[in-house]
């Protein structure tokens, strides 16, 4: 369970005195433990990946001010703990892959138009659970339903 792993790596991190990485990981594992809360029920694999996703966005944004900012030091440490964190994420499907699934959902719900957008998406969501991007899966879909 990809839980057990992030507890199991923490205390990896710390016998090696890796603190970028330990960092990372306390961090989601703090998340999970908030989210979990406020659930009132522990979270599935789906939602502990939402969570380590959302984990990601927030540092990739960070990137983004730390860089206009010119404060490239601050930045470089948020690009590798972006690299931590994406080693437990699901294995990410390959543009074909992910546009074949896509080309499936459209014929299913006979989708013809842009208006077929939002019914798409959500069931290619479900479909990939975790293993591609929302953004990529959005630009797809675009040119597919032009």
């Amino acid at each position: 369970m990809l839980k057990d792993l992030l507890n199991n790596d923490l205390k990896k991190f710390m016998k090696e005195k890796n603190t970028l990485a330990l960092n990372a990981v306390r961090s989601i594992i703090s998340e999970i433990k908030n989210k979990e809360v406020e659930k009132g029920a522990e979270l599935t694999e789906e939602e502990i990946v939402q969570v380590i996703k959302k984990q990601i966005k927030m540092r990739k944004d960070s990137i983004e001010q730390f860089e206009r900012a010119d404060r490239n030091d601050l930045a470089e440490k948020e690009k590798k703990e972006v690299e931590i964190l994406q080693e437990y994420l699901p294995e990410q499907l390959s543009d074909e892959e992910l546009k074949k699934i896509i080309e499936e959902t459209i014929s299913e719900v006979n989708a013809t138009s842009k208006k077929d957008f939002g019914k798409v998406m959500k069931l290619v969501i479900q479909k990939v659970q975790g293993r591609a991007d929302g953004k990529k899966i959005s630009e797809i879909l675009s040119t597919l339903l032009n």
